[in-house]
């Protein structure tokens, strides 16, 4: 059997523990999200959206976006070692993000190009649109990129998402620039954080 799948009983109570964490916070992230929604105040004016025109990029935004989280399941399957690490720091980024969120009641563009008509009855509960700062469709796949730093495809082909999906909110009136720029910066600290709070984890990461 590949070394990489074998789990002993310390390593696999820390990826059931870690996989619980990921829950949690996604739970927390989406009451956030309803409390800012709810309590949003007035848009604001913003530099790159006056100049970029709003277009519909529904199937990217969101179907793009899933096709991404899957790949990084695929990525933890095929090497659960390192999954406790990945996914804290996961849930540390969702967390934060939605601590920011519920701190921040700014209503999104009013040109916001996204077609919510289209997606089903769950994504229309998920998606909301208060949850503006920090945009998570930057920061996460750029977490990733922290994370892979050392694996050289890994580290580009997460970066170079990281600022598309950037493109991709501010080409839909999504998300204003200062979300999408702030995120990267937020998501180092977040990094930084991980790696300072889950030590066990990260050397379980490292563990080829």
């Amino acid at each position: 059997m590949n070394q990489r799948y074998k789990i002993d009983r310390p390593d696999g109570i820390l990826i059931l523990v870690s996989i619980l964490f990921v829950i949690s916070s996604l739970v927390f992230s989406y009451f956030a999200s309803v409390y800012a929604t709810k309590r949003a105040s007035n848009p604001v004016d913003d530099f790159f959206l006056n100049i970029l025109p709003a277009v519909d990029v529904t199937l990217i935004f969101i179907y793009g976006f899933i096709l991404f989280c899957v790949f990084i399941l695929f990525l933890v399957i095929r090497n659960p070692r390192k999954l406790p690490f990945i996914f804290k720091s996961i849930a540390l980024f969702v967390v934060i993000r939605s601590i920011f969120v519920m701190l921040t009641h700014t209503a999104p563009s009013p040109e916001v190009a996204v077609n919510y008509s289209s997606f089903d009855f769950i994504l229309r509960r998920i998606v909301l649109s208060g949850d503006l700062f920090f945009s998570g469709h930057t920061g996460f796949p750029f977490l990733m990129a922290l994370l892979y730093w050392n694996h050289r495809r890994l580290r580009v082909f997460f970066a170079a998402t990281a600022v598309f999906f950037g493109f991709i909110v501010l080409l839909g009136h999504l998300h204003y620039s200062i979300d999408v720029f702030s995120a990267f910066f937020i998501t180092y600290g977040i990094y930084r954080l991980s790696q300072k709070f889950f030590k066990k984890e990260l050397a379980l990461f490292k563990r080829e």
